[in-house]
């Protein structure tokens, strides 16, 4: 069985972010399989650093034993105005439940701040996901051309006070 389909058994920890963790979530967004091709430009020279880490929250998955401790993937909340700014979750554990965590942790701190909706621009391979994990459409973000020339799904999360 490869390491690509076996599920996770072991913890998995969400932590704040810090600035030591700026390179690792710099390569997650830079060689994430869902920017191939020609999404490639929207994050070609994107960067993810301390300072981005310090001025919002962000929070990592992190996994236990069988991968050593690694940054699985992580979030950025934007309190005013509320928004979800990234959300990635690394190629090789995808489809275990990380990103419905760090969704499910985002929602939780938003709450604890007061917040009642998080507005999240989606990529558009991950709109799918975004519906599943009980965001709802709520529109469409123009392209942002040369980086972003495509339309983008826009999305919500509705979130209750419990």
């Amino acid at each position: 069985m490869s390491s690509r389909t076996f599920p996770i058994s072991r913890p998995i920890t969400i932590r704040r972010a810090v600035a030591r963790d700026a390179k690792r979530l710099t390569r997650l967004v830079r060689g994430s399989g869902a920017y191939e091709g020609k999404y490639a430009a929207a994050v070609a020279g994107y960067r993810v650093g301390p300072d981005y880490i310090e001025a919002h929250r962000v929070f990592v998955a992190v996994g236990a034993d069988e991968h050593g401790g690694r940054v699985l993937g992580f979030y950025s909340l934007i309190l005013a105005p509320p928004e979800l700014d990234l959300l990635f979750v690394a190629d090789d554990v995808q489809g275990r439940g990380i990103g419905r965590l760090l969704v499910t942790h985002m929602q939780s701190e938003a709450r604890a701040a007061g917040i009642d909706r998080v507005k999240v621009v989606s990529h558009v391979p991950a709109e799918d996901f975004y519906h599943r994990a009980g965001a709802v459409r709520i529109g469409t973000a123009p392209a942002n051309p040369p980086a972003v020339p495509w339309n983008r799904p826009e999305f919500e999360f509705r979130l209750s006070s419990g």
